[in-house]
């Protein structure tokens, strides 16, 4: 294999690295409110499903609408904190699947009820390897579990 071309392709095993890395650092730059690096992890169009928790349809949008949104939700609560573990990946030429167990807290000081809500469950991303890097264009939350103050998000996003 010519130096050039390993640039190009990763090994199976890097390319399972890069995967996990930008999955994860979904809800790293979320939870730190690094939206400009969050933004950079998103495909031009990304399908977003978390229809467990919300109900109604998965949606496609672009990345700066997707940070927009997650911005006013997210940047409501005095912090967040999303554990991403136990990946599996599985990889296809320039395409890759991932999927995670997650645990998400979410803190916001209230003058009533819980200060916190914490919710579980599996993500699934589907990605894309474009320009050198992998590109998140599908995003599958699904809430298995919640304990806590449900009515936080309204909250944070008032």
């Amino acid at each position: 294999m010519s130096e050039s071309f390993a640039a190009v392709a990763p090994s199976l095993s890097e390319a399972r690295i890069e995967v996990v890395e930008t999955c994860t650092r979904m809800a790293v730059h979320a939870d730190r409110r690094e939206w400009t690096l969050l933004r950079g992890l998103f495909a031009e169009k990304v399908l977003l499903d978390y229809t467990s928790l919300n109900g109604g349809d998965p949606i496609q949008l672009t990345p700066q609408e997707i940070v927009d949104a997650w911005s006013a939700t997210l940047g409501g609560f005095d912090a967040t904190q999303h554990l991403i573990a136990n990946h599996l990946v599985r990889i296809d030429g320039v395409h890759a699947v991932c999927t995670a167990s997650f645990q998400a807290t979410h803190r916001l000081a209230t003058p009533h009820g819980a200060p916190l809500w914490t919710l579980g469950g599996d993500y699934r991303w589907e990605l894309a390897r474009t320009g050198g890097r992998w590109l998140i264009n599908s995003v599958v939350m699904t809430a298995t579990w919640g304990d806590g103050n449900k009515d936080l998000p309204a909250q944070a996003a008032g």
